[in-house]
């Protein structure tokens, strides 16, 4: 039986080897454990908006995949129910965003996480909340290979 933090790594790293949108964005899988999950990007030219700050799609983008990150954490798929985020600062180019999913509640089928987005300065930029809806799957095989 894997631990829990091997369990959310490995979700984490086979949601992360499907997702050709996260890969083109550049996010990074930084840390998974049960119920968190922590994302990166540095902003590139491509990502600014017409007021040469960072995109709020991609800012949406990278709290997402987080909240995905972590939400599938316990090896129950999920996917998002409902999300809103709220812009606090901008972010402009090169600066290194990380988001930080955080579980804060889990029932049987509904779960809700906040993920909270900062620039390389630990200066908030959004505040992220998903929902999340268990689909009675699971993420990974965890079951052991018969050997015979």
């Amino acid at each position: 039986m894997m631990l829990s933090t091997q369990l959310a790594n490995a979700c984490a790293q086979e949601m992360e080897r499907n997702d050709p949108y996260s890969k083109r964005l550049g996010l990074k899988l930084i840390d998974a454990d049960e119920g968190l999950a922590i994302v990166n990007l540095t902003v590139n030219e491509d990502m600014l908006n017409g007021h040469g700050t960072c995109h709020g799609g991609v800012i949406f983008s990278l709290a997402d995949t987080a909240f995905a990150y972590a939400c599938n954490s316990q090896n129950q798929l999920a996917v998002a129910a409902s999300c809103t985020i709220d812009f606090v600062r901008p972010s402009r180019l090169n600066d290194v965003l990380t988001a930080t999913a955080k579980l804060q509640y889990q029932g049987k089928r509904t779960g809700v996480y906040q993920t909270m987005i900062v620039n390389q300065d630990n200066k908030l930029i959004a505040i992220f909340k998903g929902n999340a809806a268990r689909l009675g799957q699971t993420v990974i095989n965890t079951e052991p290979e018969d050997s015979i």
